[in-house]
């Protein structure tokens, strides 16, 4: 499972992360925006390295959020 991190920030955006992939940082407005817009990302570098043949991080199996 990847776990997807989301906290406030000061400028009232949110920022989720998923740790298992570096990079995979987006901010939002809501955290439910940043929460979507993390997992987008997460799908598109996945499908890269797919493509690439490239190893995908030992806890991929599907997303959490907390």
């Amino acid at each position: 499972m990847l776990k997807i991190e989301i906290e406030p920030e000061a400028d009232g955006r949110w920022i989720a992360e998923i740790a298992a992939i570096p990079g995979c940082v987006v901010y939002g407005e809501t955290p439910e925006a940043a929460t979507e817009a993390v997992k987008a990302l997460a799908l598109r570098v996945l499908a890269e390295r797919a493509e690439h043949h490239e190893a995908f991080p030992e806890e991929f199996s599907t997303f959490a959020a907390e």
